[in-house]
């Protein structure tokens, strides 16, 4: 079932498929990427790697870089259909599969959104985790400069949940991606500025010790199976580090053309994810080289980094205003797909369709919509409600990565590369990315297996 999008456009705006003109570029483009994929997940790598080792963390990065642009690569050519250069418009992941694999069977098309929703909501979840963490830490920041290292510095990160939901209830009513260039621009900013304070800080740590720490072997299990259990939940957690795949259509729908718009989109992936690849390399190699065996969970929040208090602070404020945006980057294709889904069947609903005006003092107008008011508020409240219930960082970004690693990074844009390129089975192009996709299907299920483990362990105790 085809979704049509719906939006409030002037007559003279729109492009020739009736959708807001599009005035993406190269660098919004890499801006939007940036903010989705360096978010939480970079906050874990130091722990991921202390878990594998010095040989297997940083090439299981490199490995998961060279998939997510494989992917991107694939999926950019997917946004035109039957051809990449000129076909019609897909304008959402579950649209590229529906036109490309919609001939094999529907299901592929329901499992395809299945899967890509929960993943946006489940990384919804997983950023109001981290925020609360960050907001949290930074009092407990506070406390250690004036108390002491050893003073009991113990706050809870359920105010701060509530907090950044309300916040969020207020941001979610931001229309759609192509009104949130200015927010993709300064999350962006703040995630470098975090990753950079982050790799810094370790950096420093190991000139201050004089010595990397760490070994080949990472950090060392009480028996074999908790060791495997650690780096499958490791595998889950890189996974989960680069997750903008699931949202590369309705970016690159953001993008104006000429040039082409999948041309765009390789560079802008390209830039991206070298630019990505080095600050991940940098913050879980000189985390891992600065803790060894103590590499906290959370490089800024774990407390490794003690002094300066105030840098600390700042780089958590940073995390704060980043995932902010980021959550908006995941969340709006949610919206977009719902509300699109009540406009088709409620089509003469003045709920769901008309939008009142509003005008507040010193601020420009804007326009309400109560389903938009209603259902995106209830969307996060129910992302802030789960967060409360299982406040895990570690285990809920390992499950959340592992779970749609395989099916939406790899095995749909594969599918579809064959369908639309008419690749032939056997050939030698078949037979590669088959392996491919093999082998990133055994990853899925050893970082489910891991991260599920250390889910229900930490629940438990």
């Amino acid at each position: 079932m085809a979704i049509q999008h719906t939006f409030e456009v002037a007559n003279g705006s729109c492009d020739d498929d009736g959708h807001p003109r599009r005035t993406g570029t190269l660098w919004s483009c890499v801006a939007h990427i940036i903010t989705a994929v360096i978010g939480a997940g970079v906050l874990s790598l130091a722990w991921s790697t202390s878990q594998l080792g010095w040989i297997a963390g940083p090439v299981t990065l490199l490995c998961f870089a060279i998939v997510t642009y494989v992917s991107a690569f694939l999926l950019s050519d997917c946004y035109r259909c039957p051809d990449s250069r000129s076909g019609t418009r897909n304008y959402s992941y579950m649209d590229a599969v529906r036109v490309n694999l919609g001939s094999i069977g529907r299901k592929h098309t329901w499992f395809c959104g299945l899967l890509q929703y929960l993943s946006l909501y489940g990384t919804g979840i997983a950023y109001v985790i981290t925020t609360a963490t960050s907001m949290s830490a930074i009092q407990r920041s506070n406390c250690y400069h004036k108390e002491g290292h050893q003073a009991p510095c113990a706050y809870g990160a359920t105010f701060y949940m509530l907090l950044f939901g309300l916040i969020q209830i207020v941001m979610s009513q931001i229309p759609d991606f192509h009104n949130m260039e200015w927010l993709s621009v300064v999350a962006a900013i703040m995630s470098f500025t975090y990753a950079f304070i982050g790799f810094s800080l370790g950096f420093a740590k190991v000139i201050e010790n004089g010595k990397i720490l760490g070994s080949v072997t990472g950090v060392p299990a009480s028996s074999l199976a908790n060791k495997i259990w650690l780096v499958f939940q490791a595998l889950g957690d890189i996974a989960f580090a680069y997750p903008y795949s699931i949202i590369v259509i309705e970016i690159q729908d953001t993008l104006k053309s000429p040039p082409p718009e999948n041309k765009t989109m390789k560079r802008a992936s390209m830039v991206a994810i070298f630019v990505t690849t080095f600050f991940y390399l940098c913050c879980g190699c000189f985390g891992y080289a600065a803790f060894g065996n103590d590499t906290p969970g959370n490089l800024l929040t774990g407390f490794g980094f003690y002094e300066p208090y105030w840098l600390i602070d700042f780089a958590n404020a940073c995390i704060v205003l980043h995932l902010i945006g980021g959550y908006q980057i995941f969340s709006q294709p949610i919206f977009a797909f719902a509300e699109g889904w009540f406009a088709k069947k409620f089509p003469n609903s003045g709920f769901v369709h008309n939008f009142y005006t509003f005008k507040l003092p010193l601020l420009p107008g804007f326009q309400l919509n109560l389903l938009r008011l209603c259902f995106r508020t209830a969307y996060v409240v129910s992302t802030t409600g789960i967060a409360m219930l299982f406040p895990y960082f570690n285990s809920v970004l390992g499950l959340l990565g592992a779970v749609t690693f395989w099916p939406l990074t790899i095995y749909f844009p594969v599918e579809m590369y064959f369908v639309q390129k008419k690749v032939g089975a056997w050939t030698k192009k078949w037979i590669v990315l088959r392996t491919f996709s093999f082998v990133c299907f055994l990853v899925t299920v050893v970082g489910c297996i891991g991260s599920l483990e250390g889910l229900i362990s930490a629940k438990l105790s």
